[in-house]
């Protein structure tokens, strides 16, 4: 009887050893601490999403999906060293990263390991365009894009205006300095002025010190190229300082979670870019975006942000080119995704080959007043669409796109 009990348990284990070999797994680079923590937790949250509804499914080539997971910090050496142990786990493709500095180490680290990368929060020119390659691949609009569509609405309803900028001195707050001073004529630094904070940890002196001298200016707008705690920090003092009564206040990346951390009263009025919002799908009839705002409020009774649809629209994207190519292979992957148009939680997009952007509709919002937030049934419906640019529209040209590569004409 003994013999019999350690052989079938033997065999269980057999089984069950057996079945976890046969996952497929991919990594998601995530910052689980630190200045955007809150990003991490919408970008882990998307992804284990989209895996569960592919295995449900019937997973990816009759295989289950498994989602490892690594803490990067937000920092670059910490995300690269994360897809190498993604690497040595059996990883077949690796995701995330809420800066562009992550997402140009993870990407070439990924690319020595022959997996595919792609980025979500790194907004920065450069991932896609000097930094590009054939194995790095950015599903979330580059800073281009969002200067784009707000300097043609600025310059609609907001022209001749004086701008003044407070930046994080890193990648992406560079590149979107340029593009949003080229789409504003506003290059002049003479007549618009600036700080720049530093990357990282940021001192209530410095924050306060760069608002100070944004109130000296006497700028007509105030543009605020921060993300995650340095913008809900900043925005605290700007509303308690007062400068949204003398000022409008432009953010060019706005996501959820700054606006619930900093909090509606103080963002309300507050003029940036997403490139989703929840409420798009039912406007623009996409029963499969429909059915990812509900599943994701059924678990988390709460809105989905553009974060957490980024992380769930790559997980997807990827299955499915596996799907079409019968393949894991990178090379053939890359094949599959590229000039691949598709339609998933809004109207078409198209991962463009000659640079692996993601060319998708971008819009221009404004932050609702606080008495209409707080009338929704979640209290989250924070975001007035107020114009919109078609992806071909915002998106880099091939010719601007090789300006900026320099020698270097196609991805290697």
């Amino acid at each position: 009887m003994g013999r019999i009990i350690i052989v079938s348990c033997l065999l269980l284990a057999c089984l069950l050893n057996s079945s976890y070999a046969a996952t497929i797994k991919i990594g998601l680079n995530y910052p689980r601490v630190g200045n955007y923590k809150d990003e991490g937790l919408e970008l882990r949250r998307g992804a284990l999403l989209a895996v569960d509804e592919i295995n449900q499914s019937g997973g990816v080539l009759g295989q289950p999906l498994e989602l490892l997971s690594r803490n990067s910090s937000a920092k670059a050496s910490k995300a690269a060293n994360n897809v190498k142990q993604f690497a040595e786990q059996g990883a077949r493709m690796v995701f995330g990263g809420a800066t562009s500095e992550e997402a140009i180490a993870a990407g070439r680290q990924a690319r020595e390991q022959g997996l595919l990368y792609f980025a979500t929060l790194g907004y920065a020119n450069e991932v896609t365009a000097q930094e590009g390659h054939r194995y790095l691949f950015r599903e979330s609009n580059s800073a281009y894009m969002s200067a784009k569509v707000l300097g043609e609405y600025l310059a609609w309803h907001l022209p001749r205006q004086r701008f003044h900028y407070i930046i994080v001195d890193d990648a992406w707050g560079r590149s979107m300095e340029t593009a949003l001073r080229q789409t504003t004529s506003t290059s002049d630094r003479a007549r618009h002025g600036r700080s720049a904070l530093p990357a990282g940890v940021v001192s209530s002196a410095q924050y306060r010190a760069a608002l100070d001298k944004a109130a000296r200016s006497k700028a007509d707008v105030l543009v605020l190229i921060l993300l995650g705690e340095n913008l809900q920090r900043s925005m605290q003092l700007v509303h308690q300082i007062g400068l949204k009564k003398h000022m409008q206040v432009i953010v060019p990346n706005l996501t959820k979670s700054v606006i619930q951390q900093a909090g509606p009263l103080v963002m309300e009025g507050v003029i940036g870019t997403e490139a989703w919002t929840w409420n798009l799908p039912a406007e623009l009839q996409s029963a499969s975006g429909q059915a990812f705002v509900e599943r994701y409020i059924q678990a988390h009774q709460e809105y989905p942000g553009s974060t957490s649809a980024s992380a769930y629209a790559i997980v997807k994207q990827w299955a499915d080119a596996v799907q079409r190519s019968q393949s894991l292979d990178s090379e053939r992957l890359i094949t599959a995704l590229e000039e691949h148009s598709y339609s998933l939680l809004k109207d078409t997009q198209q991962w463009r080959a000659f640079d692996h952007q993601n060319v998708q509709s971008i819009y221009a919002v404004r932050v609702r007043k606080r008495n209409e937030i707080m009338q929704d049934r979640f209290k989250q419906h924070y975001f007035e669409i107020i114009h919109r640019m078609d992806g071909e529209q915002a998106a880099p040209s091939e010719d601007d796109w090789q300006q900026e590569r320099g020698e270097q004409l196609q991805l290697l």
